[in-house]
């Protein structure tokens, strides 16, 4: 479908949709790996050539999100422009140039029966991936299951719909061109918040697993609802943590790449940690930046002692997600404190120390609980498409299954295949 859709029976509707994908992930499980990657490739250029589409469907979402109310930051998830469509392209092009997850073995045994035994990726089955504002996620979540083999529902949030299928149509495009089912990567064409409590029970057995992206509210309700496994992705209370041994000139840049590169993604930071042996020199210097690039600033005690001028912080604003330019400061004591605030108000996506000391630096990524622990860079490359995966569905931050940016190979489980000749298990 290519447009929003008003469905009558939507109980049916959702029915139809779940047969289909358990029946294209059968057929995408046996697909060969360059025929999954070749239609990835051919989504990327079927991206590039319905661009014009694509991004008057987006004027009319922006229009109407205006018109909703929807904030800075939402509005900025939710745009799309020419480049960010290259973009989507390119992300395309990585992800089909990836080494193929499915049939990768990840061990051998040979234990002392004289038995073979290899551990094997294979795709999951159905995955339902339940996501809000950004309309990328519609390519990188449908390639990336592409390429892991599995099948996809898509469920996109109702202020990016339009965009949403304008993409999808570009996706299916590439599926038909190398002569996959179109029903490997399925789009919800109603915004009918209902169809959510259908993924959420598994469409009769049809999805195995179920993504949600998105903001806190949503991600609750998935893991409260969902009858099937739930791999999630919580909000992003990232730290950035300047210690006393930091390079000034290297922790400013890495601070203000973490804070405003882009705000309202889930891997900028919200919190600024400064050890106090260098506020006094460091504080004036940052939040100048940041005042600068019109980041407003909420700080404690100490912090305001040094710059009167900042805001109040309130308990609150330790376990907020902004998603803006707004950024929390404390002064600590030293890594300890530094290591006890995170672990107190930290989300378990990201969390950084700045330092040139190398066994206080071992200390923090061997602390922290986080999906990810940077060491002197910003928290912003906490993205799959930074670590080499082409793109992500998301970050993990529970601790089962996969952990940090979800891409294809994230996307597999395995299977056990065991070789023998003529054994016979004796009595």
């Amino acid at each position: 479908m290519s447009a929003i859709t008003k469905i009558t029976d939507l109980p049916e509707y959702m029915a139809t949709m779940g047969r289909r994908a358990a029946k294209a992930a059968k057929a995408l499980r046996l697909a060969s790996g360059r025929t999954r990657a070749a239609a990835i490739s051919a989504m990327a250029s079927a991206i590039r050539d319905n661009s014009k589409a694509i991004l008057k469907a987006n004027a009319e979402d922006m229009a109407a999100g205006k018109t909703k109310g929807l904030s800075p930051a939402m509005l900025d998830r939710l745009e799309l422009s020419p480049e960010r469509i290259e973009a989507i392209a390119r992300s395309l092009e990585a992800i089909a140039a990836l080494p193929d997850p499915v049939g990768m073995e990840d061990a051998h045994y040979a234990p002392p029966n004289g038995l073979k035994i290899a551990r094997i990726r294979v795709p999951i089955g159905v995955i339902g991936i339940i996501y809000e504002s950004r309309p990328n996620v519609t390519a990188d979540a449908g390639a990336l299951c592409v390429k892991s083999g599995n099948a996809a529902i898509l469920r996109a949030g109702s202020e990016s719909l339009r965009s949403a299928l304008a993409i999808h149509k570009a996706l299916v495009k590439g599926l038909k061109s190398a002569d996959l089912p179109a029903d490997c990567v399925q789009l919800i064409a109603t915004t009918d918040r209902d169809a959510v409590g259908h993924m959420l029970g598994g469409i009769s057995g049809a999805i195995d697993l179920i993504i949600p992206r998105g903001g806190k509210s949503l991600v609750a309700r998935v893991q409260d609802e969902a009858r099937i496994p739930v791999l999630a992705h919580l909000e992003g209370i990232c730290h950035s943590y300047v210690h006393e041994d930091a390079d000034f000139k290297k922790a400013r840049a890495i601070v203000f790449n973490a804070k405003m590169r882009r705000t309202g993604i889930c891997g900028a930071t919200e919190t600024l940690l400064i050890d106090e042996r260098i506020a006094d020199g460091f504080l004036p210097f940052i939040a100048g930046d940041l005042l600068d690039a019109g980041c407003e600033l909420r700080a404690c005690k100490r912090s305001r002692a040094i710059l009167p001028g900042m805001n109040k912080v309130t308990q609150e604003d330790w376990s907020t997600e902004y998603l803006d330019a707004i950024l929390s400061i404390k002064i600590v004591d030293n890594i300890d404190e530094a290591l006890a605030h995170i672990d107190q108000y930290s989300s378990g996506h990201t969390d950084a120390i700045i330092t040139e000391n190398d066994t206080a630096a071992a200390q923090f990524i061997n602390s922290v609980d986080s999906a990810i622990t940077v060491h002197n860079a910003s928290t912003q490359f906490a993205d799959g498409g930074e670590f080499g995966f082409g793109a992500e569905i998301g970050i993990a931050t529970g601790r089962l299954h996969a952990r940090g940016p979800v891409g294809a190979a994230q996307l597999t489980t395995y299977k056990y295949a065991v070789r023998g000749d003529g054994h016979i298990r004796p009595a």
